[in-house]
């Protein structure tokens, strides 16, 4: 405990070198809070490196003032974050190249992080990775959440299904579902992006600008207009 707490003291302090030691002293803690998920059907390796961003992130976030071994603080986050992507993983089936992208782009974050640089935008971290803005969206996704219809929009609270239809039976609520899924089928390909941004990848407006170099504004109207091409298309089916 003695060693984390010194190395903890450097690590904020902004040493990289310090943040590097504490998670190669600390991976037998990772080891072990990956055997818990093992035989889920992802690959060991990859178990290890999720688990390593939450022992990083435990790093940077731990507070001397919590009075407990950085190890106790740590297995929270850690297993967190293995249940986050092990759910995100389910939710959506992704191939290895993709997952493997996601995890480059998470560990080249949170080393521009360590380095005390400000929060790299997606397409900052697309090109130190070699890959373009919709291949790194498109991993990102591969351990980010999954919105539901019941996501209110960033500029209103209404939710997303709300928009779409007036039927407040729930017996309908699948056959909704399937509806939708039909209607954003026949959206532009742009069109079809925005809606996985903002409502899948659950991105600002702001975000999913940057995302496909348009304006928040341009982002803005192109949802207004998504929403009633969805209501038109739902309503005709």
């Amino acid at each position: 405990m003695q060693d984390n707490l010194l190395l903890l003291k450097r690590v904020h302090e902004g040493e990289k070198e310090a943040l590097e030691e504490l998670v190669k002293d600390n991976m037998g803690l990772v080891k072990h809070c990956v055997s818990r998920f093992l035989g889920r059907g992802v690959e060991y390796d990859d178990l290890m490196q999720i688990g390593a961003i939450g022992l990083v992130r435990a790093a940077r976030a731990f507070s001397f003032d919590y009075g407990c071994a950085f190890s106790t603080y740590a297995v929270p986050l850690i297993v967190g974050e293995i249940k986050r992507y092990l759910r995100d993983d389910g939710t959506v089936k992704v191939s290895r190249g993709i997952k493997s992208r996601a995890v480059q782009l998470m560990h080249k974050r949170e080393e521009l992080l360590n380095r005390g640089m400000d929060e790299p935008s997606l397409s900052e971290l697309a090109a130190l990775c070699g890959i373009s803005v919709e291949e790194a969206a498109e991993a990102m996704a591969a351990t980010g959440p999954v919105a539901s219809l019941s996501y209110a929009a960033e500029e209103d609270s209404s939710p997303l299904e709300s928009y779409l239809t007036d039927n407040e039976d729930p017996d309908s609520t699948l056959c909704e579902h399937l509806a939708l899924g039909e209607a954003i089928r026949k959206l532009t390909p742009l069109q079809q992006k925005i809606v996985y941004l903002r409502y899948q990848r659950d991105l600002s407006q702001s975000d999913v600008g940057r995302v496909l170099a348009l304006s928040q504004v341009k982002v803005s109207r192109e949802e207004k207009k998504i929403l009633a091409l969805l209501k038109t298309y739902m309503s005709d089916s």
